[in-house]
């Protein structure tokens, strides 16, 4: 619960970081102040991104592949690797 807490945390952060920038593009702020700005909050998300993947894999994937379900087990890798899969398109 306590790494959910700060994910959230950090959403409202980013977020606001967000309006920010909204506010740069209304005040026709510099074109390259607002794409460090963008790049800092995509940096951001990534973080929060990992540490929520590392979560899942420690908990869900790790009771799934441990588990006697070889449904579960399949489901949550073919998760995985539909993850990576997206992740790569981009």
């Amino acid at each position: 619960m306590h790494e959910h807490q700060d994910h959230i945390r950090r959403l409202k952060i980013a977020e606001g970081h967000l309006r920010g920038i909204q506010r740069m593009l209304e005040e026709d702020a510099y074109c390259m102040d607002v794409i460090q700005q963008i790049n800092a909050v995509k940096a951001s998300l990534n973080k929060i991104n990992t540490s929520i993947l590392d979560q899942h894999m420690k908990s869900c994937l790790t009771t799934a592949v441990r588990g006697d379900d070889a449904d579960e087990r399949e489901r949550v890798l073919a998760e995985i690797v539909h993850l990576f899969e997206a992740v790569n398109k981009n």
